[in-house]
């Protein structure tokens, strides 16, 4: 009986913080490590370098063939909300080398800022799975898509001629609005976890 009445407050503290830690928005959880690490070597926030913007992650691989597919509509997307939206490749294969991303840059002809994400800080932030796969992040830090960037592959091997949905756009028109976000929906392409 005395512990049970004494421990109580040290319960109602643990179950308070355990509270506030599980409803706190995905930035507070991770304020201190949004950082992915430039091509020049450098840690590099690609939150503080986007202030008041939408930012969207697009996670890639150079060898993933589903990815590479991608390359042109990433581009198309990013182009449409520049201005809106700040967009980022993030790499997360920790044997891409700067070089060899420079390279998958210029051979897809990319003109986003990319980073490496070696200890896969920004998979974990985005909750990504697969590449290609986004996230999607409102002008407060919070985490409010993440998933496929439309609906063009079914399956591993089987493509639809053209996409029926775009939950990307979906995603940075809702945050532009004010709108809720489409729920999110899981990618289809080349496993990050392969690369544990």
């Amino acid at each position: 009986m005395w512990r049970a009445r004494h421990n109580f407050p040290v319960f109602r503290f643990v179950a308070a913080t355990l509270t506030a830690f599980l409803v706190a928005p995905v930035s507070t959880l991770y304020s201190a490590q949004n950082t992915g690490v430039a091509l020049d070597g450098t840690a590099a926030d690609p939150f503080k370098k986007s202030p008041g913007k939408i930012v969207v992650l697009v996670f890639v691989r150079t060898d993933c063939p589903i990815s590479n597919r991608y390359a042109p509509r990433i581009q198309q997307i990013s182009a449409k909300y520049d201005g809106k939206a700040t967009f980022w490749l993030v790499y997360p294969d920790k044997s891409e080398s700067a070089e060899k991303i420079r390279r998958h840059e210029r051979e897809y002809k990319y003109g986003l800022p990319a980073l490496r994400d070696p200890q896969h800080t920004l998979v974990k932030l985005a909750q990504a799975r697969v590449t290609p796969e986004v996230a999607v992040f409102d002008a407060t830090r919070r985490l409010t898509y993440h998933g496929r960037i439309d609906d063009l592959y079914q399956d591993l091997g089987r493509a639809r001629q053209a996409p029926t949905t775009h939950e990307l756009e979906d995603a940075i028109q809702a945050g532009l609005d004010g709108h809720a976000p489409p729920t999110s929906a899981p990618g289809v392409g080349c496993f990050i976890s392969d690369l544990e």
